[in-house]
């Protein structure tokens, strides 16, 4: 193979151990949400100088909790601010972990299709045999409506 950006090779054990412990993930996280396009467009943001507004909000008003209307929870206020402290180092954890899984995604699909085209080419190089004709037809398949590329055309099979 010409490229090879990632070698993983993982047990049965291995990936009954991490859908285990995505299991684990998924009951403990029950209350994650999924949001819709539209909700997220008309939710109000909280970036970094808005959150030491409501961080400090929350201080002054868990000291006066009297002038609130019964409507008003600062329970809730509490609980959510307290959730976020508690979830944000793991939602960083889970963020790098995913954007590493989109990489290795990435470069073993990039490895494999290599491989084909790599495989393709030797194929066509010796020039006989049922394999050649399968491939032929795949590649046929694959590549139509492309033509020759410029450059030398390192990326197609023809």
């Amino acid at each position: 193979m010409s490229q090879n950006l990632v070698s993983l090779e993982l047990s049965d054990e291995q990936l009954e151990a991490v859908r285990g412990a995505l299991g684990v993930l998924e009951t403990h996280l029950d209350g994650l949400i999924s949001l819709s396009v539209d909700e997220r467009v008309e939710l109000t943001k909280m970036g970094p100088k808005s959150e030491m507004f409501a961080r400090k909000a929350h201080d002054v008003l868990s000291l006066s909790p009297e002038i609130l209307p019964g409507t008003f929870s600062l329970r809730e206020f509490s609980a959510d601010l307290k959730a976020l402290d508690q979830l944000r180092p793991v939602f960083a954890r889970l963020a790098v972990l995913a954007r590493r899984s989109e990489d290795t995604e990435m470069a073993l699909g990039s490895d494999i299709y290599r491989a084909a085209l790599d495989g393709y080419r030797f194929a066509k190089a010796a020039g006989k045999g049922g394999v050649l004709d399968e491939l032929s037809a795949q590649a046929a398949v694959r590549f139509a409506g492309q033509g020759r590329r410029k450059g030398g055309g390192d990326d197609t099979a023809k």
